[in-house]
């Protein structure tokens, strides 16, 4: 099975990732896990560039995007990703507003802060989104971070720029 087979049958259910994980699976997971473990984002935001956390993720081809953009169940079931995500960044969804939940804290959620990996997991599921033609939702999600990380004052300027220009 090639790279766009594998993806997509992931994404289908029907397969898994390179540790024998389902989509599913990886939905059940705890936020613990979520922030300490590298290898999944990747499976479950596809973008054409190789990451430098996880050699064995699939890359996002032509083929793949326009598989995204003739099924809508993959794009809910990407939509179903975003939200167990926006559960980890402390934000919710209500179809495409995104907004913070009332707990939202730098305390409580890591990437309140100027910098880190999940700045750079927050880039891969904008331009993600983008790419698998969901750009309605893919600016919600921008909108709601750039808000939410300038509100708190401690997102660097670096990263929201990254976030603008995701895609």
């Amino acid at each position: 099975m090639d790279n766009d087979e594998r993806l997509i049958a992931f994404y289908r259910g029907e397969g898994f990732d390179h540790k024998g994980r389902r989509l599913e699976d990886i939905w059940a997971l705890s936020p613990f896990w979520l922030e300490h473990t590298h290898d999944y984002i990747q499976w479950l935001f596809p973008i054409p560039e190789a990451g430098r956390f996880n050699a064995f993720a699939p890359l996002l081809t032509p083929a793949v995007q326009a598989t995204f953009e003739r099924e809508a169940p993959l794009r809910q079931r990407q939509q179903q990703s975003l939200d167990v995500m926006l559960d980890f960044f402390g934000l919710t969804r209500n179809g495409n507003t995104i907004t913070a939940q009332p707990a939202l804290s730098m305390q409580t959620h890591i990437w309140l802060k100027a910098g880190g990996h999940n700045h750079l997991r927050i880039t891969r599921i904008l331009r993600s989104l983008a790419l698998c033609h969901q750009p309605d939702l893919a600016c919600d999600f921008q909108q709601a971070v750039i808000e939410v990380g300038t509100q708190h004052g401690v997102v660097s300027e670096t990263s929201l720029q990254y976030w603008r220009e995701a895609f």
